[in-house]
Order: structure tokens, then sequence, then C-alpha cells
């Protein structure tokens, strides 16, 4: 009887965030380095794609969830499948943050684990003169009162987009050389890492 650990090569990712913040938009900057400044509503639509990495095939799957609460059962059969969760809001809207913390607890209920991995993601910073969300005061509260990995994006402009991907396929415990994310244009992914703290066995993030 072999007691040989097979190396982890599908994982789903799951978005969720209120309606507008942009997570559509974030999965198809990732998947097809494209963006759309139309709003379109999604009920719920699921993105799978594979890549080959070192002779291993590895299978994402992205969740892309509805931003309106008359989907209950659909949002926690959506969490009860997931590995990774990106909870997303938009910094010019407060209310999306709201948005934020009722979904995280609602995770927390379902997986009924504390350490379940989290990614909340700030997007649409390149909305410099519309913004009412303040990064800073996000970070307190996301990496030391939650214990969870917070990142600032735009998909607009493309910027932190992978590195978003990069966080939820290695909290996902997705192997890091299998990982697709940490392949595919490398160069968007900064690689100066010494400003920033080594990852350990909490959710927790920073990126400067």
């Amino acid at each position: 009887m072999s007691l040989e650990v097979k190396e982890k090569t599908e994982v789903r990712l799951v978005f969720m965030g209120a309606a507008g913040v942009g997570k559509t938009a974030l999965i198809k900057r990732f998947l097809q380095d494209s963006f759309d400044p139309k709003h379109r509503r999604t009920v719920e639509e699921l993105h799978s794609k594979e890549y080959e990495v070192a002779g291993v095939k590895v299978t994402i799957n992205i969740m892309d969830t509805s931003g309106s609460y008359s989907f209950p059962a659909m949002r926690k059969l959506s969490i009860q499948n997931g590995d990774a969760f990106a909870l997303v809001y938009s910094v010019d809207d407060p209310e999306s943050l709201e948005a934020v913390k009722r979904l995280r607890e609602e995770i927390l209920e379902v997986k009924e684990d504390k350490f379940t991995p989290i990614v909340v993601v700030g997007n649409k910073k390149d909305r410099l003169h519309e913004r009412r969300v303040s990064a800073d005061d996000v970070l307190v509260k996301v990496e030391l009162d939650w214990n969870n990995c917070f990142l600032e994006a735009s998909a607009k402009e493309n910027e932190n987009v992978m590195e978003v991907f990069k966080e939820l396929l290695q909290q996902a415990n997705l192997p890091s050389h299998l990982s697709p994310a940490l392949r595919r244009r490398r160069e968007t992914i900064p690689k100066d890492t010494s400003l920033r703290p080594p990852m350990n066995k909490t959710n927790s993030c920073s990126v400067s």
C-alpha cells in the first residue's frame, strides 16, 4: 500500500462581493488579459482553465458569484465548494466594504474554520479622486483583526491582479512550482520581495 501523497492539482477560487465592485473584471483580466468597462450583472459563472506546469496538469476553477443577496442557497453552495475566497469591494464604495464583512462572517460560519483562506481585495484603486475607503484602515482591520490577506488592485490598469491570484493559489495550498500565476507574465509580479514579510502559518500578507 503506497503512502505517497499526490500534489494538489485542482483548486476552486470563489470571488464574492457586492454588485459592481469588479469581480468579473478581475477574473477576466487574469484569464484573458482584457478589460470591459461596462458592468454586466452576474448570477453565477464558473470559469475553468487548465495549465501544464512542469509536466503536471493544473486545473483552476474560478467561481464568479452574484453581487445580489437574492441567491442564498447558491452562495452557500459556492462557499462549501470553495478552496480559497476573494472578497472584493470597491475603494469608492464604503457599503461594498460592509458587504465584505458580512460575507466573511458567512464563510467562517459555513466552513466552520477560522483559518479559511481569504484575500480581501480593494478594487478600482485607479479611482484616485473618488476614493472613499482608506487602505490603511482596511489593512489594520483585515490583517490584524481578521488575520487575513489584504490587497488593493485595479482590473482596469492591470495592477496587482496577478498578485491577487498568486495569494489565492498559495493559500489554497497549490504547490508554488505548479502555480501558473507565479509563472505567467512574471513581469507583472513585483520582483523585489525584500519589503514583504515571509508568509507564516496564518493567512495574512502585506504588499507595499
